[in-house]
């Protein structure tokens, strides 16, 4: 006999477990299907260096402190290790080395394709993000340039970078990082559309997370990614800027075989450039479900899809506001999605439910009473 399950999670990342907290606190038989070998999301494949921009306790899922210091800015690697100890804290059923090939519409619900096997479900979470299918702008003559070209995710650290003339592409956080870095060892220049603007990390002391909790913007709507570089730093960044550590510089218009050629008609020699130019969806596995616009954006509102009924969306940025796609706003985004779902879809009954329902609101209270608020967007 098939087994029916009330919901399948697509992404064993942090959307995806934050979505099975709630649904296992609301007594669903669901499973999370997890196409890598751990359920870490996209952590462990940025660079080296990367640090969450937000404080570790202002950076967390449901009921689940990082250990440690709670003012320091983790390591990916930390999240990574975090978001294990998440999974396993609340024995989440996670099944690894499992990409969704398809997922088709059958009657009453899902038929989710994973190499030779089919789960059926009566509805789908997907909470894949982003963060997996790196977007490069198309350029012209990028297929004439002889030297390198990566995306940012491709990139791991500066060790082969010796003495070589780099541009890096974006105007972000990670764009800057990055230029940084390879600053050290090798010519660099900043490439962007618009200025970089420069955000201070800390205000009167206090980490500018803070702040947006204590005045609530982070819980604020927003309907468009705000437009133009924003990098929020400590100072650091900016000053190495202005010191001349790299240049920034009006995008490129065209490759050439050896380099690039600028806007103001200058022909520059590279030998490496690499694209810190974000992401787009990763829902391939939903192409038959009709989920993209003509801009190749994700049909939802809030995290419900506006084409198919029982299809949600976690971990799309400002999905539902500042904080949506990050660790802290990952937790909020499930519980609204999950709440709406639990009304469309009626949950398997299961013996255990109550009594695991009642030890969550306890342990909820308990934590109220120790844990530090930790209601604003982190990185």
């Amino acid at each position: 006999m098939t087994t029916t399950y009330d919901a399948i999670v697509i992404g064993g990342g942090q959307s995806g477990l934050a979505v099975g907290y709630y649904l296992q606190r609301w007594g669903a038989k669901f499973l999370i299907l997890e196409a890598s070998g751990q359920a870490t999301g996209s952590w462990e494949d940025h660079y080296d260096s990367l640090h969450l921009f937000s404080p570790a306790k202002y950076s967390t899922l449901p009921e689940f402190l990082f250990s440690g210091a709670q003012e320091r800015y983790p390591s990916k690697f930390e999240v990574a290790t975090y978001l294990q100890a998440f999974q396993a804290e609340f024995e989440l059923p996670v099944i690894t080395n499992s990409p969704v090939v398809a997922i088709e519409k059958i009657e009453g619900g899902f038929n989710v394709k994973v190499g030779e096997t089919n789960y059926q479900t009566k509805s789908i979470v997907s909470a894949t993000g982003g963060f997996r299918n790196p977007y490069l702008p198309k350029i012209k003559n990028a297929d004439f340039f002889r030297g390198e070209m990566l995306h940012s995710f491709a990139y791991k650290n500066s060790e082969s970078y010796q003495n070589k003339r780099i541009i890096v592409v974006g105007a972000g956080n990670s764009a800057i990082q990055i230029a940084d870095e390879l600053a050290n060892i090798a010519e660099v220049t900043l490439a962007t559309r618009e200025p970089i603007r420069f955000q201070r990390q800390r205000i009167l002391g206090k980490d500018i997370h803070f702040w947006m909790k204590w005045t609530g913007i982070d819980i604020f709507p927003k309907r468009e990614a705000p437009q133009g570089g924003l990098v929020i730093d400590s100072g650091r960044f900016q000053e190495a800027m202005q010191n001349g550590k790299f240049n920034e510089r009006q995008m490129f218009t065209t490759f050439c075989e050896d380099g690039v050629i600028w806007a103001d008609g200058e022909r520059e020699a590279v030998d490496v450039v690499i694209f810190a130019t974000g992401y787009r969806p990763n829902v391939d596995y939903l192409a038959d479900l009709n989920v993209l616009d003509e801009n190749g954006r994700i049909q939802q509102h809030k995290g419900i899809s506006t084409t198919t009924t029982g299809l949600y969306f976690v971990g799309i940025p400002f999905q539902r506001n500042l904080a949506s796609a990050t660790l802290r706003g990952a937790g909020p985004d499930a519980k609204f999605v999950v709440n709406h779902l639990r009304k469309v879809v009626p949950f398997t009954a299961k013996e255990s439910a109550g009594n695991r329902n009642i030890a969550h609101i306890i342990r909820e209270k308990y934590c109220a009473l120790i844990c530090p608020p930790t209601n604003a967007v982190g990185g």
